[in-house]
C-alpha cells in the first residue's frame, strides 16, 4: 500500500522525472496519450489543468496538494512546478513572475493560484528535487503501510484456531495446516510506534513541552562531553534538525564579494573578480559547505548565503552568523536592525576591501564587531601563485565566524533561540 501510494506521489513523481531527465509537462487532458497525438503537446501553465509525466505515464492535477508544508498548509502541483521552472531566477524576478501567472490564471476563470514560497523553502525544495538532499524540513514523509502496522501489532493466535495469514488467503487456495501451524506460532514483531503507542495513536505532544527545560539545561553540558568524545555526536538524525545558518552578503556594486565569486573565495580559498564569473551572477541565493569543527566535527555546515532579507521570516533573522559589507548604511535599511550599531550587537559583520587600502571611517566606528580583512589586487588569469594569501583571510573569516555561532548558543544539534 505504501510503494501504490508512492508511485502517485506528486514530489515523488517530479523527483524521478528530473532525476532520469524524462519528460513532465503542463496539459489540459488527464489522459496519458501517446507524444504523437495532438493532446499531448505543452500547454501554458495558465490553461492547464494537469502535470503529465511521460515515462511514468501518469497525470497528476495541478491542484493537487503535495507533502510539501509551507505556513502549515500543504502547497499545491502548480505552485512546486512553477518554482522548479523558475529556479534560477532572483527573488524579485520570481515574485514577478509569479503576480503575472496569478493574473493569468484569474482571467482564465480558474481558481487555482501560485504560491510564493519564501527563499530558504525553494532553495530547500529544489536541493531536494534535484536530488542533492534526501531530507527535507518541509516535506512530510510518506504515510507507511498501515495495514502492516496493524498486522505486526496484532495478539497471536491459540493453537488450533484459523490463523489471520489463512484467513488473509482466502480466494487464493487454501494453505497447508502445517504451514498455517507454523505461522501461528511465529512470534509478531513490531516496530518502535507500535511497541510505544500499540495499534491506537496516542498522542505525546504535550511531553514536548515538559520536556523543553531539561533539554536546554543538559545542551551545555553535552557539548563539553562531545568536545571530549565526538563519537557522541555523530547522529545524523539528530543534526539533521538544525536549520542552516545564514549569511548576509552586500548588494553593493562596489562589493568585491558578490553572489557570482563568494563561493570560489569562501570555499576554494580563491578570490576572484565578481564581475569574473558572470554566468552565476543571476542566482539570488546558493550554498557554501563547510566543517565547524567546535560545533559539529563529523560533518560540514551548509551555510545558505543571499543578498538581500526582503522575503526573510521573523525566525530567520535568528540563523544569521554574517554579515557582509562595504560600510554604506543603505544595506541595512531592510533589515530587522537598521542601525548598524544596533545590527552588529546582534551578528557579526565582515568587511573585505582590497590588501594596504584604508579601510573606510564608518566601517572602523562601528567597533570590533565588524572584521576588517584585505585581500591582494587582481592582477588577471594565469597570476594564481600571487593568490596564496586568500586562503589566510578566508580561514580568518570562517575562524571568527565560528567562534561567534559559538557564543550565540549553535551546537551539534541545536541553533539559537534568538541573538
Amino acid at each position: 500500500m505504501a510503494a501504490a501510494a508512492a508511485d502517485h506521489d506528486p514530489l515523488l513523481l517530479l523527483r524521478q522525472a528530473i532525476s532520469s531527465g524524462s519528460a513532465f509537462v503542463p496539459t489540459t487532458s488527464a489522459a496519458t496519450p501517446d507524444a504523437s497525438s495532438a493532446s499531448s503537446a505543452e500547454t501554458p501553465l495558465a490553461q492547464a489543468s494537469h502535470l503529465r509525466f511521460a515515462r511514468q505515464a501518469a497525470a497528476l492535477p495541478l491542484d493537487a496538494p503535495t507533502r510539501f508544508i509551507s505556513n502549515d498548509k500543504p502547497v499545491d502541483l502548480r505552485s512546486i512546478y512553477f518554482a522548479w521552472l523558475n529556479r534560477e531566477l532572483a527573488i524579485p524576478e520570481y515574485n514577478a513572475s509569479a503576480t503575472t501567472l496569478n493574473d493569468r490564471l484569474a482571467a482564465a476563470g480558474s481558481a487555482g493560484k501560485v504560491q510564493n514560497l519564501g527563499f530558504i523553502e525553494r532553495l530547500d525544495l529544489i536541493t531536494w528535487l534535484e536530488g542533492a538532499s534526501e531530507e527535507s524540513e518541509y516535506i512530510k514523509p510518506l504515510a507507511g503501510d498501515a495495514a502492516a502496522a496493524a498486522a505486526a501489532a496484532a495478539p497471536e493466535t491459540k493453537p488450533g484456531a484459523v490463523s489471520a495469514t489463512a484467513k488473509a488467503r482466502s480466494g487464493k487456495g487454501t494453505m497447508d495446516p502445517r504451514l498455517a501451524s507454523v505461522y501461528d506460532a511465529e512470534r509478531r514483531m513490531g516496530d518502535r510506534n507500535t511497541v510505544l503507542r500499540g495499534i491506537k495513536p496516542t498522542d505525546f505532544s504535550h511531553v514536548r513541552k515538559l520536556a523543553v527545560p531539561f533539554i536546554q539545561k543538559k545542551s551545555h553540558s553535552a557539548s563539553a562531553v562531545a568536545s571530549v568524545n565526538p563519537a557522541l555526536i555523530g547522529n545524523p538524525k539528530a543534526s539533521s534538525r538544525r536549520p542552516d545558518p545564514i549569511i548576509l552578503l552586500s548588494p553593493s556594486a562596489s562589493s568585491l564579494l558578490r553572489m557570482s565569486n563568494a563561493r570560489s573565495f569562501l570555499e576554494d580559498g580563491k578570490f576572484v573578480p565578481p564581475d569574473a564569473s558572470a554566468a552565476a551572477s543571476s542566482a539570488s541565493m546558493l550554498h557554501v559547505q563547510r566543517t565547524m569543527r567546535g560545533i559539529d566535527p563529523n560533518r560540514p555546515m551548509r551555510f545558505i548565503l543571499v543578498e538581500g532579507s526582503e522575503q526573510f521570516k521573523p525566525e530567520y533573522w535568528n540563523r544569521v552568523v554574517a554579515v557582509f559589507t562595504t560600510g554604506q548604511n543603505w544595506q541595512f535599511k531592510n533589515y530587522k536592525w537598521s542601525n548598524p550599531h544596533e545590527l552588529f550587537k546582534h551578528t557579526f559583520g565582515v568587511y573585505v576591501g582590497w590588501r594596504g587600502e584604508e579601510v573606510p571611517i564608518s566601517v572602523r566606528n562601528w567597533g570590533h564587531r565588524v572584521l576588517s580583512t584585505g585581500v591582494d589586487r587582481w592582477r588577471g588569469d594565469g597570476h594564481d601563485s600571487s593568490r596564496f594569501r586568500d586562503k589566510e583571510v578566508v580561514e580568518q573569516i570562517w575562524k571568527t565566524i565560528e567562534t561567534n555561532m559559538r557564543s550565540k548558543g549553535w551546537r551539534v544539534d541545536a541553533a539559537p533561540a534568538s541573538i
